[in-house]
């Protein structure tokens, strides 16, 4: 798989400054000391305890995205997955001194290498523990009198490193820390003491798991294009967000309903002694809040997929959803990836713990952070089908439209159809040149839409009509956007004329008049007139010639989808392309060479 390696920035080392003045110049309560990197409450209150986080940039929104009041009170921000340093979080510590007390949380990081032949070699990275550790015992050493008003908190939530193998380093902290910031912070902005936000801490930090999976690892600005990356379908579980190899790669790529119950699994297992890390009782009782993480590079169209199948396998197991968050918190550069996090909820009979009601609503509370995603305040609603309206209505058309010969009709849309699923690699091809690159998909669509209505005989030569009326219906639901508009309007152009006939058999001549018709009524939508480098080019020409005989319709047909090749558009999807480039390349119109493939098909 081939990673994204090209970067809108001035240079590397500018990057994160860059960044940053970008944040607080959209956040104005935000404010920042350029020379040590550090994002901070422009006004602070300084009678309730602050709470100081960072880390390496590159998983923004975090952890300078989450400063604001319910949250963090300031993050300090090293290069691209680097630690800032002992001086730069001093600074911090002093910027944001106040009454009651400091409460720094770190996430813990920790980078292997994978040696896949024999074993785990794995080194560590704790140079965010270090640092932030070397600042705290500085300033306690500065200021004894406030030492003790300093809480230092590890956070650590991936359950995809052993217990084994992470024995002394113990887990890296991912997603699952956004989580404590926000009600630690939440908690202090009520006015807590620091030995509260601590504490509340402390304890949802150890009831956090996380694990996550990507497509491929990232691209670090400045850096050369590595050459070690995922296969183009391979996925690897429990990869780290600083580049780290993971725990397994799979080959082929499983659908999300086959992969995501293994995630969670590696979450919620109390069989695994490996990482049974969160003590699930998995007997129906469990309430979880549930994070599902953009790690930089998955679209929302999947992100939202994704959430869709965590809420069902949580349902199945019996695990129950309270609070269910979103989005991108904790993010790897442009990883194609994403992470689960479950934060257990304290059971109603567990005593010395903090209460649910306490924690749901300390992630229910108002926040100005500009990283905190949106979310609702309650649990999700149960699933529930729609309810349909009762047809009460029957067949549109009183009389049967037969074909000549309904097995070669039949054959005939399935020699179609199968040539446009065929095609679509190559009408991708030309669409991602003279177009927006999802003219094959969609046609494909279509045509397994139809294909399907073919076998349950929805579609068939016995009917004419209803199967040209249920192939304008597929065109709509199954293609979609312009083209399948375009086509469905044809289809129930054609249907109406079709109705008109006075002969119950679909004879050419039939054919030639419905379809002079429809195309006629097409017109009326579209101001597509050949040549225009469209659709209607090679439709058109087929109209015009199928009195003289199909093979002379299919000819003309495919001439007018080879003549796009060097046409200058006039309408539709190659409008907005460089025609230069268009010439040069000889790239037909998508949309024209689709309507060439199925009329071809006809007559084979």
């Amino acid at each position: 798989m081939v990673v994204q390696s090209k970067h809108f920035l001035n240079t590397p080392p500018s990057l994160v400054l860059d960044s940053l003045q970008g944040l607080c110049a959209i956040n104005t309560h935000l404010a920042l000391d350029p020379t040590h990197r550090v994002v901070y409450l422009a006004d602070q209150d300084r009678s309730k305890v602050a709470l100081l986080c960072g880390g390496g940039s590159g998983h923004e929104p975090s952890h300078s995205g989450f400063v604001g009041q319910g949250a963090l009170t300031a993050a300090v921000c090293g290069n691209v997955f680097a630690s800032p340093s002992a001086g730069q979080v001093r600074r911090a510590i002093d910027l944001i001194d106040n009454e009651k007390g400091t409460v720094i949380i770190v996430k813990y990081d920790r980078q292997y290498r994978y040696v896949r032949v024999a074993h785990r070699l794995h080194r560590n990275y704790t140079g965010d523990v270090l640092n932030f550790g070397l600042a705290k015992e500085q300033y306690a050493a500065r200021y004894p009198e406030k030492a003790d008003r300093v809480k230092f908190l590890i956070v650590g939530d991936d359950v995809a490193v052993g217990r084994t193998q992470g024995n002394i380093v113990g887990r890296r902290g991912l997603a699952g820390v956004c989580l404590v910031y926000k009600i630690a912070g939440a908690l202090a902005q009520r006015g807590a003491s620091v030995h509260e936000v601590y504490n509340i801490a402390q304890y949802v930090s150890s009831r956090l798991g996380t694990i996550g999976v990507a497509l491929d690892h990232c691209h670090v600005p400045g850096t050369a294009v590595p050459d070690t990356h995922l296969g183009t379908n391979e996925v690897e579980i429990g990869l780290g967000i600083h580049n780290e190899s993971g725990h397994s790669r799979i080959s082929p790529v499983p659908p999300l309903n086959e992969l995501i119950p293994t995630l969670l699994n590696m979450i919620t297992s109390t069989t695994d002694k490996e990482r049974s890390f969160v003590p699930f009782k998995n007997d129906g009782t469990d309430r979880v809040a549930l994070l599902v993480n953009n790690l930089g590079g998955l679209s929302e169209l999947e992100l939202g997929g994704v959430v869709a199948e965590v809420r069902r396998a949580l349902d199945k197991s019996g695990i129950k959803i309270m609070r269910l968050l979103s989005g991108s918190f904790m993010t790897s550069l442009n990883m194609p990836g994403f992470s689960i996090t479950m934060l257990l909820l304290p059971a109603p009979n567990e005593t010395g713990t903090p209460s649910d009601d306490l924690i749901l609503s300390l992630l229910d509370d108002s926040t100005n952070t500009p990283g905190w995603k949106w979310s609702s305040r309650s649990a999700p609603k149960p699933p529930s089908a729609p309810s349909l309206p009762t047809a009460t209505h029957g067949k549109a058309w009183s009389a049967a439209l037969k074909a000549n010969d309904v097995d070669q009709f039949n054959s005939a849309v399935e020699r179609a159809c199968r040539a446009l699923i065929s095609a679509e690699p190559e009408i991708t091809r030309m669409d991602n040149i003279a177009g927006d690159g999802d003219c094959g998909l969609t046609l494909k669509g279509g045509a397994t839409a139809v294909l399907e209505a073919l076998r349950n005989n929805s579609v068939s030569g016995d009917d004419v009509l209803g199967s040209v009326i249920t192939i304008s219906r597929l065109a709509e639901d199954a293609m979609g956007g312009t083209s399948g508009a375009l086509y469905s309007i044809f289809f129930s152009a054609l249907a109406q004329a079709l109705a008109k006939s006075s002969s119950e058999t679909a004879t050419q001549e039939v054919w030639c008049a419905a379809l002079e018709a429809a195309l006629a009524r097409l017109y009326t939508y579209t101001r597509a007139r050949p040549p225009s480098r469209t659709l209607v080019d090679p439709l058109t020409a087929f109209v015009a010639a199928l009195p003289s005989g199909l093979e002379a319709a299919v000819k003309a047909a495919a001439d007018a989808a080879e003549g796009t090749k060097d046409m200058e558009a006039k309408a539709g999807r190659s409008a907005y392309v460089d025609s230069t480039q268009l010439k040069a390349e000889r790239v037909a119109d998508p949309g024209a060479w689709g309507v060439k493939v199925v009329v071809e098909a006809l007559v084979r």
